[in-house]
C-alpha cells in the first residue's frame, strides 16, 4: 500500500477530500495498534498489517480491513471505491455507522474487563504443555504451519516445564526446535542474527526482516538450553547473534536498533542471497568446496521466489561441520579454518551491496529485553563484554529514556526522546534491571527497578481489579484504556509483570509485592485456564509462583575463591524459580540491607564465606561449606 497508494496522487487527493488520513507506526505506539486490531478481529475475524481502519471524528472505528489494492481486482475492494463508498454512506446512512462504531466500542470495553471467575490451579502448567505439545510439528520443530515464527517464550515455558516435571519430551521439543531454527535459512549463518519468520514449515525460506525483540527473546531460549544442556552449539549461536547485533545494532549512545528491513533495491531478500559465480569469484577454490557443501549450495540455486524466479543459493545447514570436513577428507581444524576464511570474505564482499534500510529508532521496550538478554548472558556465560554491554545499555535506558516525571519515554532517535511509556516499556526495562541486578549485585539497578515499580502502581495498575492497563491515567487519551495478557511475538507486559513481581518480592522480602502479583493472577484466570497456550510466558510466572521457590544470599567478600566459586555455580546452572543476593561481609552497613532489610541479620560466621538457602522463605541452616551449599541448592 506504501508503494501501490499512498504515494500515488490520485489516492492521495481521494483520501484527503474525505478523510483526515492519519498514518500510525505500530512500534511507536502500539497502544493504538492493540486497540483497533482487536476491533479489526471482531469485525473480519482476521488481523494483520498493514491495519486499515475508518473512525469517526471521536476515534470509534466503524470499518476496518487490512491490505487494499488502489483500485478492485478479483473480488477485493479498491482503495478509491472504498473511499467513495464510505463517503456516501456517511452522507446517507451515518446513525447506521454509528451504531457500529458504538458497538465496537462495547466490544473493546467487554476486553478490558475480567475475563471470567475463577483460581488458576497448577494443573494449568499441564494444559500448556499437552496444547503446545498437540501444536508442536515432530518433523522440522516448532509451532503450527507456515509462515512458523520462532515463538521463543513457548520454548521458555518448555524448558521451565521440564525441570518441574522431567517431561523429557518438553526438553525435546525445545532442543528440536534450537537447532532446526539455527540450521535453517530463517538463521543468517553469514552475518548472524535470526530473521523474522519462515515462511516455509522446515525454516528454511525466511521473511527477510530482522527483529531486536527476536534477537533479544531467543538469546534468552539459547542461552537457558545451554545452562541446560551445556552444549557449545547453543553457546555459540548467542556469542554470533551478540556479534551481529554490536556490530549492526548498537548505537552509539548504548541502546539498540530496532529492526533491519527485508528488502533491498525493492527486492526482498537481494542482500542475503547469492549466485554461483559470486560464491566462485569471492573464495578460493578449497573454501568454495567446503562453503558448498556446507551450506548446500546448488549450481542452478537452491532458493527460488517471485522476486528470484532464476535461482539464487540461501545459506542453510543440514548437518555439522565435522561431517562435511569428514566427507571433504579435511581435519576438523582445517575445516573451521577455511570456514572462518570463508565466511569473513563473504561477510565482507556483501557489504558492499546496497544494504537494507535499518529501522534506527530505540525502543524502550525492546531495548529492556535485549538488557534482559545481555545481563543473563553475562552471567550465564562469564563473559565480561557482555555485562559491560548490558550496563551501558542501562545507564542509556535510566537516563535518556527518563521523562521529567521520573516514568520513561517510549522512543528515541538521533538525541531526541518521545512518546510517554506505556506499560511495556516498564515491565521489560524492570525486567531487565532485575537481570542486571543478580549479575552484578549493584544494588542501584534494584532500586531503580523498585522505583519504576512505584510508578507503574500510581499510574498504570487498575486498584479495582487488578492487573495493569497498556497506557498511563496521565498519558493521551486513547477510546478503551486496554489490559492485554496474550504473549504474541513478544511476552505481555502483565505476563511479564507477574513474574517481575514474585521476583521483588523474594529479592526484598516485601510481600505487597507478591499480592500485587496475586491480583493479576486473578484477573486473568478465566483466559489462561482457557486456552493456556496463548499465555506462555504467563505459564512461566505461574511456574515460579506455586514454587517452590529458592532464595540465596551469599555472605561474603567478592574476589574470595569460595565468594566466586558459590555465585558463579549459581550462575551457570538452569534454576529458573531461584533469586540470589549478595551481601557484603566487610561493609558495616550495605545497601542492601536498605532495599531487602532481611539481610541485615544475614552475617558471615565466623568470618568465613556464608550461604543462605531458603525455599519458599523457609531457610535452612547457614552452611559455610562447599559440598554442603552444593547438596542444599541441589536438593
Amino acid at each position: 500500500m506504501e508503494r501501490e497508494s499512498f504515494s500515488d496522487p490520485e489516492v492521495g487527493a481521494a483520501l484527503n477530500a474525505a478523510f483526515i488520513p492519519v498514518k500510525v507506526d505500530r512500534e511507536e505506539r502500539p497502544d493504538v495498534d492493540s486497540i483497533y486490531m482487536t476491533v479489526c478481529q471482531a469485525m473480519t475475524g482476521s488481523g494483520g498489517w498493514p491495519l486499515t481502519v475508518i473512525l469517526t471524528p471521536d476515534q470509534k472505528p466503524f470499518f476496518a480491513g487490512t491490505y487494499f489494492p488502489k483500485k478492485s481486482s478479483f473480488g477485493r475492494i479498491g482503495l478509491l471505491e472504498l473511499t467513495q463508498r464510505i463517503r456516501e454512506l456517511w452522507s446517507t446512512r451515518r446513525e447506521q455507522l454509528l451504531t457500529v462504531a458504538a458497538q465496537n466500542m462495547a466490544v473493546l470495553a467487554a476486553g478490558a474487563k475480567r475475563g471470567g471467575e475463577g483460581t488458576i490451579e497448577p494443573a494449568v502448567l499441564d494444559r500448556g504443555f499437552s496444547q503446545l505439545a498437540a501444536a508442536y510439528d515432530a518433523q522440522h520443530g516448532g509451532f503450527g504451519f507456515a509462515p512458523k515464527f520462532p515463538a521463543p517464550h513457548n520454548l521458555i515455558f518448555l524448558l521451565r516445564y521440564w525441570k518441574r516435571t522431567g517431561e523429557q519430551k518438553a526438553l525435546a521439543m525445545v532442543e528440536e526446535t534450537l537447532v532446526a531454527m539455527r540450521r535453517g535459512g530463517i538463521y543468517d549463518q553469514i552475518g548472524y542474527g535470526f530473521h523474522r519468520y519462515s515462511t516455509d514449515e522446515r525454516w528454511f525460506a525466511p521473511h527477510f526482516e530482522k527483529m531486536l525483540y527476536d534477537q533479544a527473546m531467543l538469546l534468552l531460549a539459547y542461552l537457558e538450553a545451554y545452562q541446560v544442556t551445556n552444549r557449545g552449539f547453543y553457546r555459540q549461536t548467542v556469542e554470533e547473534v551478540f556479534t551481529y547485533l554490536l556490530r549492526e545494532m548498537h548505537d552509539p549512545s548504548g541502546g539498540f536498533y530496532s529492526a533491519e528491513d527485508a528488502d533491498s533495491e525493492g527486492v526482498e531478500g537481494k542482500f542475503y542471497l547469492w549466485t554461483g559465480s559470486e560464491v566462485e569469484k569471492v573464495l578460493s577454490p578449497d573454501e568454495k568446496a567446503l562453503v558448498t557443501a556446507y551450506f548446500n549450495l546448488t549450481p542452478d540455486g537452491n532458493f527460488r521466489s517471485h522476486d528470484h524466479p532464476e535461482g539464487v543459493n540461501l545459506f542453510y545447514l543440514k548437518t555439522d561441520l565435522a561431517e562435511v570436513a569428514q566427507q571433504l577428507r579435511l581435519s576438523p581444524g582445517e575445516a573451521e579454518a577455511l570456514l572462518a576464511s570463508a565466511r569473513m570474505k563473504l561477510y565482507t564482499y556483501r557489504r558492499r551491496r546496497v544494504a537494507p534500510f535499518k529501522d534506527d529508532k530505540i525502543l524502550t521496550d525492546w531495548n529492556g529485553l535485549l538488557l534482559a538478554a545481555l545481563a543473563k548472558g553475562g552471567r550465564v556465560l562469564q563473559a565480561p563484554e557482555w555485562i559491560r554491554t548490558a550496563e551501558k545499555t542501562a545507564e542509556f535506558l535510566l537516563t535518556a529514556m527518563r521523562s521529567p516525571d521520573g516514568g520513561l519515554w517510549h522512543r528515541y532517535r538521533q538525541g531526541e526522546a518521545g512518546i510517554p511509556g506505556f506499560l511495556d516499556d516498564y515491565a521489560f526495562l524492570i525486567w531487565g534491571l532485575l537481570e542486571l541486578f543478580e549479575t552484578t549485585f549493584k544494588t542501584n539497578y534494584l532500586a531503580e527497578a523498585l522505583a519504576l515499580n512505584t510508578y507503574l502502581r500510581q499510574y498504570f495498575l487498575d486498584e479495582e481489579e487488578g492487573g495493569y492497563f497498556q497506557t498511563s491515567l496521565t498519558g493521551e487519551k486513547v477510546p478503551i484504556r486496554q489490559k492485554d495478557l496474550y504473549d504474541g511475538a513478544i511476552p505481555s507486559g502483565n505476563s511479564v509483570m507477574m513474574l517481575n513481581l514474585l521476583r521483588l518480592a523474594r529479592l526484598t522480602g516485601d510481600p505487597s509485592w507478591q499480592q500485587e502479583a496475586e491480583r493479576i493472577s486473578a484477573f486473568f484466570a478465566g483466559r489462561v485456564m482457557t486456552a493456556p497456550e496463548n499465555y506462555a510466558h504467563f505459564l512461566s510466572a505461574l511456574d515460579f509462583a506455586f514454587g517452590p521457590s529458592q532464595e540465596v544470599v551469599i555472605v561474603g567478600r567478592r574476589g574470595e575463591e569460595l565468594t566466586e566459586k558459590m555465585l558463579t555455580h549459581l550462575a551457570t546452572t538452569f534454576h529458573p524459580r531461584r533469586v540470589v543476593l549478595f551481601r557484603p561481609s566487610d561493609e558495616l552497613h550495605p545497601a542492601i540491607t536498605e532495599l531487602s532489610p532481611f539481610t541485615q541479620e544475614l552475617t558471615a560466621l565466623e568470618g568465613k564465606i556464608t550461604a543462605y538457602i531458603c525455599r519458599d522463605y523457609q531457610c535452612s541452616q547457614p552452611t559455610t561449606d562447599w559440598t554442603h551449599f552444593r547438596e542444599l541448592i541441589e536438593g
